[in-house]
């Protein structure tokens, strides 16, 4: 996800189709950057089922700052032991903690850079129509 503009068009589509939005942001945007996301993407698309999804790597830190600010998920990539205890805390906070990366659609590589809408708006429906187990029993309206 490179910004706003690209969570409006997949949360346009996502709409359009009756289909929930999970969106993942990067370790360098941080929990606070994709809260804001979630925030702006809900203002727009108020009936839409969005989610966020925070990759915090190996930090186990980090993850467990961004389950006290509200992250309704993360991918977790370190040790056993402190997935197990994070995945505890965050099922105190009501967030999943992943351990693996499900699968995502990268708008900036599947496009090769491109902001074209057209082709955004495509890439996305194509995505979005297909089964996607995980952000549809997560997203929350």
């Amino acid at each position: 996800m490179r910004g706003l503009a690209d969570a409006l068009v997949a949360a346009a589509i996502a709409d359009s189709t009756g289909v929930a939005l999970a969106l993942m942001a990067p370790p360098a945007g941080g929990a606070l950057w994709l809260l804001g996301l979630i925030g702006r993407v809900r203002r727009a698309h108020p009936g839409l089922g969005v989610t966020g999804l925070l990759d915090c790597g190996d930090r186990a830190g980090e993850a467990q700052g961004a389950l006290a600010a509200g992250v309704p998920a993360l991918l977790f990539t370190g040790g056993t032991a402190a997935a197990d205890r994070l995945a505890a805390i965050g099922a105190a906070h009501g967030a999943v903690l992943l351990t693996a990366c499900p699968s995502l659609l990268d708008l900036a590589a599947e496009s090769h850079g491109s902001t074209r809408p057209v082709l955004l708006e495509a890439l996305c429906r194509d995505w979005l129509t297909q089964a996607n187990g995980w952000t549809e029993s997560h997203a929350e309206g």
